[in-house]
């Protein structure tokens, strides 16, 4: 049985103290007066480090939020009108790097739970003495989730342009968009999405623990019975959740694949955790009837997801970027022209990296072979979350600094103490598991 330690805690705590104090001063260093921006832009072009182009397609997304005409001196005007955009976008930054490392966090939590409901439904012989992990993996889902949505409240017209009234009397596209993006309807939809995961995820813990110590199966048909409903209502869910909680942050732009694209990176992210937190459990001593074959079908997992993700990006930028719709292709334009260190690395670190490193069947029984990709596969992932959020909300103001880094200690610091706390509490070994005797002797 895992133990809990001390200094584990306060290692964790620590991560959430530092990741904290490290936001907050980002938040107040970002409330710049007017004229300090003014200031700031003068001096950011007398260096050119911004190009024409996106300077350029920085007034676009101007005009894009703010629609209002100007009067009096045209160019005064104009430069007050950028500053004022440019302080828009500085401020929002803290907000739009909390939500990232929030919602990062939140969907390694939610790919785990849909994984777990997977082997269940499927009745898996293969991965019942990995039950315990993926169980402890979701026990974050339920704080992370809501922290998520309250983000998403209290940032509302720094993360969602939706949620600012100004730029919806301006905006036909979103008015015509107002029965599904009202603040009302989201938080009503959210509040659904995460109480009918919390409670598939309370009852299958439940189910899987009472299994244990049962005298016959009825706990675990009761468990692969809730699981195969649970699917559907995950893959509807999951869907309205990727609309509302990331899709709409660029509420002129929309993808029939974007489910299914958020739903291949949260599954491989998760897949990823699960195959890290067995490896240090092993390190430790622990979860010795887990074996290569096991590790190996976890990396089978992590390359296949990535190959899946990686077709899925491909087929929603090869369609949008060959039919040039302007209200479509400008998602990819913005990303492409503005970020393409980060747009094109994020894919390299995706796709390119895991699947070299895990297409060779024996490195998948390697446990440092899985843990650098592992490690490769999350950081490309955040950046995958990082490239749906940030061209929407700081437009050409982004960067990695400390709103971004102490963003990641807060929830990593979270995520960890929970994780490893639900970890403690019970064996880590599902022994009532009809299958747990075939997964202990599974070889491949």
């Amino acid at each position: 049985m895992y133990t809990l330690s001390n200094r584990f805690k306060i290692f964790s705590l620590s991560l959430i103290i530092l990741g904290s104090l490290g936001w907050f001063y980002s938040y107040t260093a970002s409330h710049l007066t007017l004229d300090e921006v003014k200031v700031l832009i003068a001096e950011e072009s007398h260096h050119g480090s911004h190009s024409d182009d996106m300077h350029n397609m920085s007034h676009q997304n101007e005009k894009h939020h703010n629609e209002d005409s100007h009067h009096g001196d045209e160019a005064h005007g104009h430069e007050d009108e950028h500053a004022e955009h440019v302080l828009h976008q500085i401020h929002n930054r803290p907000y739009a790097a909390l939500y990232v490392a929030a919602f990062f966090f939140m969907m390694i939590s939610l790919g785990v739970l849909a994984f777990y409901a997977i082997q269940y439904a499927s009745q898996a012989g293969w991965s019942p003495v990995l039950f315990r992990v993926m169980e402890s993996i979701t026990y974050y889902l339920l704080p992370g989730a809501i922290i998520v949505l309250l983000i998403a409240i209290i940032g509302d017209k720094h993360i969602f342009i939706w949620m600012d009234p100004e730029v919806v009397a301006h905006d036909e596209i979103i008015q015509g968009k107002e029965s599904w993006l009202n603040k009302n309807a989201f938080i009503l939809r959210g509040l659904i999405y995460i109480g009918g995961w919390s409670l598939y995820r309370y009852f299958s813990r439940k189910f899987s623990l009472a299994q244990d110590n049962a005298k016959d199966n009825k706990n675990f048909k009761r468990n692969f019975q809730l699981s195969a409903g649970f699917l559907v209502f995950f893959i509807y869910t999951e869907s309205m959740m990727s609309w509302d909680w990331i899709m709409s942050v660029d509420p002129h732009w929309f993808s029939t694949l974007f489910g299914w694209y958020v739903f291949a990176s949260m599954v491989v992210s998760g897949i990823t955790v699960i195959a890290l937190i067995t490896i240090y459990l092993q390190t430790k001593g622990l979860m010795k009837y887990v074996n290569d074959s096991h590790l190996h079908d976890l990396a089978k997992f992590m390359f296949g997801f990535s190959v899946f993700w990686a077709y899925l990006w491909f087929s929603q930028f090869m369609l949008i970027w060959y039919a040039n719709i302007p209200e479509e292709v400008t998602y990819f334009v913005t990303r492409i022209e503005m970020y393409p260190i980060p747009f094109f690395t994020m894919f390299c670190l995706n796709f390119i990296f895991p699947f070299l490193v895990l297409m060779n069947s024996d490195y998948k029984r390697v446990p440092i072979f899985i843990i650098m990709a592992g490690v490769i596969i999350l950081i490309g992932h955040y950046m995958d979350v990082y490239m749906m959020i940030m061209p929407a909300t700081v437009i050409d103001r982004y960067g990695f600094g400390i709103a971004e880094f102490s963003s990641i200690l807060i929830f990593l610091g979270l995520f960890l103490l929970l994780v490893f706390y639900s970890l403690s509490k019970e064996e880590l070994l599902a022994k009532g598991n009809p299958m747990i005797k075939e997964s202990e002797n599974f070889h491949y």
